[in-house]
């Protein structure tokens, strides 16, 4: 029988050239019945980008013809970057004439075009990303149009007469694209809801909700299902499963934390350590392909907002039956390792469990404990002192390990936003990481390693979490910003393999942060593949992720492989197929679920910022230079962890240029120059609440 399996290895095998429909039926020697099958896969295998169909009818692989497929990375100004889905090929740059109206996150195929400079052009787009956006609706002489909010949608959306509804000039809109643009006609769209201007920033939320076409609740047969799931229960399965419940076992999360994945266990043993790693057993009660599971795939991720957060599964799962709640009997998928003195894992169990959480402690809490040595704290818990302390050993022998081997360690503050019980803006201040989060890091990187490397020996097909060395040509600027600093004292061109010593020796200059951001912007995002190139990052060999499969879709999949795995120890040559056929759409799905949910939480934060800083118009604050462009800088303020833009013709005091070789603006005729790092006060002068902008001023 006709199959894609065969196709793909004709075309890599036996097609010299571009071949014909009657060519492969030819060749192949196909039945009437198999020609008509031959259709519908040849139909679909370009659609999904495994092979292209020439202008002339004829097909052929596209590595073959020159042709890359991936996701476009957009820019405001219309050009971008194609992000290859085969690892280790480099992006191709995409300039604006040659997108052919893709959009960002569009998945596409692009011809490359000079294989030196790495520049292409896009042929086809293969699947849109977007169906809607949202924006301002503006009313011209030459007729209606929406300006999109997103600012990486290069151009602005064309309504008839007929499509705009009740919208008037000004109003805020989401329209549905009716016609994608192209080379030879413009976008269209018709508006299907205005909506209210946000009055305060739970509104705002709601509008980030809309703009990105978020779910905000489960389809009515999903939560039927979730429901059903309480009469599962625990039945039937503790007979399968290894009883733990007498093993001392602790969850540490945020305060506001509902959904706890991860619980762990510790002890100290002749050679070292014993540790348990307790993940929610999601798998148990979400089978492939039941209504639950298609949604969860479908959302990839869960999205994360200051006041609440979409959940990829039901809340029934979600904050019940699969959190690891205390004092209650629960179902986990255990990763039971041993660990030397040495932090060298020596061996591994994985089974089914059964526990029972002793305590639900918190990130703050574990931090009084072990390193504030807090005395209330600790007599309050005084039955984990022996566990939490020995949990803060492994912890340093671990990480002293990863380091060593090359690991990155970025300490990056991140923005915190605060809402007060009326879900008013109280503060935005920089998140407190302390040692309790490393603790539960690297218990979690050593459970997501173990897996993946188990796997992998087993040559099962699985989704591995994959960061790629990054590409040379963006390690420039950092060599010039580090030159201009003059932090290093001798200072050579950056090869990834520097990043981690480079680290080390800006650990504690008050440049730390800003080069660490630098560093990380450089490199490539990780993503999920099916296929293994290791993790750069962590400088791990094969690593994957497992541990939050209540919140990423990914982990659920690699939980059920591991089940299939155990229980049935050796996977059929059809299963495995299966699993090869479908394990790559699910990594690329997933990448790009999570890739947005990124989008939505900068755009929160970026909406939140200019909330909290609307009041403060005139006001003037010390702030520091994060970055340097050729139209100014951006700033970050020192009193709250929030940044502005400091456009160039606001620099009144001189005429400044951008030096390219320092990465600095500097002043004609006073001389003054501008680089990352230096330290100025600046003025509030303008906050745009529509752009989501603050406007600062010298």
């Amino acid at each position: 029988m006709i199959t894609k399996d065969l196709l793909i290895t004709f075309f890599k095998e036996r097609a010299t050239q571009p071949v014909s429909f009657r060519e492969i039926v030819f060749k192949l020697n196909l039945t009437p019945p198999e020609r008509r099958r031959l259709k519908r896969l040849l139909r679909e295998m370009v659609n999904d980008g495994d092979i292209v169909r020439t202008r002339k009818g004829l097909y052929g692989p596209a590595e073959e013809m020159n042709l890359v497929t991936g996701y476009f990375e957009a820019h405001r100004d219309g050009y971008g970057f194609v992000i290859p889905e085969k690892v280790g090929e480099r992006d191709i740059f995409i300039p604006a004439r040659a997108a052919i109206g893709a959009m960002d996150n569009d998945r596409v195929i692009a011809r490359i075009e000079n294989r030196r400079r790495r520049e292409g052009a896009i042929i086809r787009i293969l699947q849109r990303a977007h169906t809607r956006l949202v924006g301002t609706f503006e009313v011209v002489r030459t007729g209606f149009y929406v300006r999109p909010k997103n600012k990486s949608v290069p151009f602005d959306l064309y309504i008839a007469p007929n499509e705009k509804g009740k919208a008037k000039d000004g109003d805020i809109v989401i329209a549905e694209i009716v016609i994608y643009p192209s080379d030879k006609r413009p976008p269209s769209g018709k508006i299907i809801k205005i909506l209210e201007k946000p009055q305060s920033p739970v509104d705002e939320v709601e509008g980030i909700i809309d703009e990105f076409n978020l779910p905000r609740r489960f389809p009515h047969n999903v939560i039927e299902e979730a429901k059903s799931l309480y009469v599962k229960g625990l039945k039937n399965s503790e007979h399968k499963r290894k009883d733990i419940r007498n093993l001392l076992t602790i969850t540490i999360d945020g305060e506001r934390a509902k959904d706890f994945d991860d619980a762990i266990s510790i002890k100290k043993i002749d050679s070292g350590y014993r540790l348990w790693v307790h993940i929610a057993d999601v798998g148990f009660f979400v089978g492939w392909d039941s209504l639950i599971d298609r949604e969860a795939r479908k959302r990839g991720t869960s999205v994360y907002f200051p006041d609440r957060v979409i959940p990829m599964l039901p809340k029934e799962l979600s904050e019940d039956l699969c959190s690891l709640k205390p004092e209650v009997d629960r179902l986990a998928f255990t990763v039971e390792m041993d660990f030397d003195m040495h932090g060298e894992r020596t061996d591994v169990r994985f089974y089914p469990s059964i526990i029972n959480s002793n305590e639900r402690m918190t990130y703050t809490s574990v931090k009084k404990i072990l390193v504030d040595e807090d005395m209330q704290e600790r007599q309050r818990y005084d039955y984990l002192l022996q566990a939490l302390e020995i949990m803060g050993d492994l912890c340093n022998i671990l990480k002293s390990r990863r380091l060593k081997r090359g690991s990155l360690d970025f300490d990056l503050p991140e923005p915190e936003v605060l809402l007060d019980v009326q879900g008013n803006l109280e503060d935005i201040v920089k998140a407190e990481r302390n040692f309790a989060h490393m603790i539960i890091e690297e218990f979690m990187i050593a459970a997501n390693e173990a897996v993946a490397s188990y796997l992998e020996a087993l040559n099962v097909p699985s989704i591995y979490r994959i960061h790629e060395e990054p590409d040379p040509m963006k390690l420039e600027d950092i060599t010039k910003i580090i030159s201009s600093l003059k932090i290093l004292k001798k200072t050579k061109a950056v090869v990834p393999k520097d990043f981690s010593s480079l680290i080390k020796q800006i650990h504690g200059t008050p440049e730390e942060d800003i080069i660490n951001h630098m560093i990380l912007r450089s490199l490539k995002q990780a993503k999920y593949s099916p296929v293994n190139v290791g993790h750069f990052g962590l400088a791990s060999e094969s690593y994957t992720h497992f541990t939050s499969p209540i919140r990423r879709y990914p982990d659920l999949v690699v939980h059920r492989i591991l089940r299939e795995v155990l229980t049935k120890k050796h996977l059929s040559d059809k299963r495995i197929k299966e699993l090869e056929s479908i394990l790559p759409d699910i990594a690329f799905h997933s990448s790009r679920m999570e890739r947005q949910a990124d989008e939505v939480e900068r755009a929160v934060l970026s909406a939140m910022r200019v909330w909290f800083m609307k009041d403060k118009v005139g006001e003037e604050f010390d702030g520091r230079v994060i970055s340097v462009t050729p139209y100014g800088l951006k700033i970050r303020l020192k009193d709250y962890y929030v940044e502005g833009f400091l456009h160039v013709s606001y620099m009144t005091d001189d005429f400044y240029q951008y030096d390219e070789k320092s990465l600095s603006l500097y002043g004609i005729h006073k001389k003054k120059r501008f680089t990352i790092g230096k330290e100025l006060k600046v003025r509030i002068d303008r906050v745009d609440m529509e752009e989501r902008e603050i406007v600062l001023g010298i």
